[in-house]
């Protein structure tokens, strides 16, 4: 299929996401995923190297936002709920998809290893967007939500770093590079904005976009991920952000309209349904052991911690998308699980991005927590003038 025809489609799917959104009042993340899963098993739309490019710098911006919006002042005062959330959202799904895996479903020891870590993620991604769609990224909440995210992807990370990859040489040289990326970037916002900051050529996202691509180059390198030093850089330049929000909501408009939606049609496309419908038992399997895990780990301190709003906190905390799309590649590029195994899964990966999403935006959003204007807007309208939505 020619490049200019791919890209052709992926336009009109990324628009039909954005009016689909806007009617159904449901996160354009979702249904970007869903329009990737039919374009790849029905009309045969495939990744390309651009396309992957693109998804890939997408979901780093992501997180760099994501990690913007944390406020560092609730941080440091919710930080034990954020740990005990976080931390019990990825050991509890880990251990018990790991041990149902090799003892009950006839995985091998590092293949049930996979499955253990592709489940136990929450997604940043998701949970970002949907958090910036709803308008929930300044409340307590929101913050909250995407600190123990952070902690569970770190675990995530973690896991897979110990587990299975074996840096190359070039680690020593990426941890150095991140550290001096992100002191650079804090000492030399504040003058950089003063200096270059509100004119329409854009220099602080073009500023903050090469950073980004440096850390992914280093990452890359060293056989990492840049997703933990992104969402630090993010997290230590929060307090610019905080002040500058124009640029931001430019920032935002560009990662929305561009960059995002290849993210996430891409991993629809990565879906084979021919692969799930000979294993629709094991999905079901899989699904319900990292839901039972999420709601075992995550819903008795969400009560404690925020009891109006503990299932929708739960649910939230139940996606999954980069991580376990990235450790499931991982593992099957490695020859540790089959490309069934993989099929099945992705899939479940997805699903737990969709429908923990579509429950806790349709039937639980906290809509009262939003400013008195926005809390009265119906679904359809909420999603439509949230910034994230409109930039898509």
């Amino acid at each position: 299929m020619p490049d200019l025809l791919i890209a052709s489609l992926m336009g009109l799917l990324v628009l039909l996401a954005s009016i689909a959104s806007v009617e159904l009042g449901i996160s354009v993340a979702l249904i970007e995923i869903t329009l990737g899963v039919l374009a790849g098993n029905i009309l045969g739309l495939h990744t390309t190297p651009w396309i992957d490019f693109l998804a890939a710098f997408g979901s780093i911006v992501l997180t760099f936002l994501a990690g913007a919006e944390v406020d560092r002042d609730l941080l440091r005062e919710k930080l034990k709920e954020s740990l005990l959330i976080g931390g019990l959202s990825f050991v509890i799904p880990f251990v018990l998809v790991w041990f149902v895996a090799y003892r009950f479903l006839g995985w091998e020891w590092r293949a049930a290893q996979i499955a253990g870590v592709a489940l136990s993620t929450t997604s940043l991604a998701v949970v970002y967007a949907v958090l910036v769609e709803t308008g929930l990224t300044d409340t307590a909440l929101g913050k909250l939500i995407m600190a123990s995210t952070f902690v569970t992807d770190f675990g995530t990370a973690a896991a897979l770093s110990a587990l299975f990859i074996q840096p190359t040489v070039w680690i020593i040289p990426f941890i150095a590079v991140s550290m001096g990326v992100i002191v650079i970037m804090v000492r030399l916002q504040p003058w950089f904005f003063n200096r270059y900051g509100s004119r329409v050529i854009e220099p602080e996202i073009k500023g903050a976009f090469a950073a980004l691509l440096v850390l992914m180059f280093f990452a890359e390198r060293a056989a990492a991920h840049a997703v933990l030093p992104v969402f630090v850089l993010g997290l230590a330049v929060s307090h610019i952000f905080a002040v500058h929000r124009t640029t931001q909501q430019r920032f935002r408009v560009v990662a929305f309209a561009l960059l995002t939606p290849f993210f996430f049609i891409k991993a629809g496309l990565n879906v084979s349904l021919g692969a799930v419908a000979a294993n629709l038992g094991l999905l079901a399997i899989l699904f319900a052991l990292k839901m039972a895990a999420k709601v075992a780990g995550v819903y008795p301190l969400a009560r404690r911690f925020v009891p109006q709003e503990a299932m929708y906190t739960t649910l939230l905390m139940s996606t999954g998308l980069t991580f376990g799309t990235i450790s499931s590649l991982f593992g099957l590029q490695a020859g540790i699980i089959t490309r069934p195994q993989f099929s099945v899964l992705v899939t479940t990966v997805v699903l737990t991005a969709v429908i923990p999403t579509i429950i806790a935006q349709r039937w639980l959003e906290p809509r009262y927590l939003l400013n008195g204007r926005e809390a009265a807007l119906s679904p359809r309208r909420a999603t439509s003038s949230a910034p994230a939505a409109g930039a898509d």
